[in-house]
C-alpha cells in the first residue's frame, strides 16, 4: 500500500508567515511617516487698544475679557460644529448661531448643548503700555 507522505498542511506555513511580518516590518515605519502632522506653530497677536468700559474686546478668533482684576481670552470657535460665537453681554454667555449652544464667558463651560466640549482658554499677557495685550493662538 503506498503512503501519502506529501500531505498538505493547513494553516500558515513558516515562509508564509516570514513574509507577512516582514512586509508588516516595512510598512509600519511607511504608515508612521504618512499620517505625521507637523505640529502648529503659535501665533501671537497684539492689540494695540485698551479694554474699553464694557469689559471685553472681540475679534474674529477670540474675545479678551479684562475686568474684576481678571484677563482671560476664549476662543469664537464652537466646539460642536466650530461656527463664530457670539457674546451676549446682558446674559454673559457665548451662544453659537448654528445649533444654540451655550458657553459660560467666564469659565468657558458648556451651559446648554449640543457642544459637550469647553471653550479653550488662550495664553494673555497685559501690559501697561502699547500693545496693552499680546494674545498666544
Amino acid at each position: 500500500m503506498p503512503t501519502n507522505s506529501h500531505k498538505k498542511k493547513e494553516g500558515i506555513t513558516r515562509r508564509t508567515y516570514c513574509l507577512l511580518l516582514g512586509t508588516l516590518t516595512f510598512l509600519y515605519p511607511l504608515y508612521r511617516f504618512i499620517g505625521f502632522n507637523v505640529p502648529r506653530q503659535p501665533r501671537i497677536i497684539t492689540i494695540s487698544k485698551a479694554v474699553p468700559a464694557t469689559g471685553f474686546i472681540t475679534t474674529s478668533e477670540f474675545i479678551l475679557f479684562d475686568r474684576n482684576q481678571k484677563c482671560w481670552v476664549l476662543s469664537r470657535k464652537c466646539t460642536h460644529l466650530g461656527c463664530k460665537l457670539t457674546y451676549h453681554e446682558d446674559r454673559d454667555i457665548l451662544e453659537c448661531p448654528c445649533h444654540q449652544s451655550q458657553f459660560h464667558a467666564e469659565t468657558g463651560k458648556v451651559i446648554h448643548g449640543p457642544a459637550k466640549k469647553p471653550l479653550p482658554f488662550y495664553e494673555v499677557e497685559k501690559r501697561d503700555q502699547d500693545p496693552f495685550y499680546t494674545v498666544t493662538i
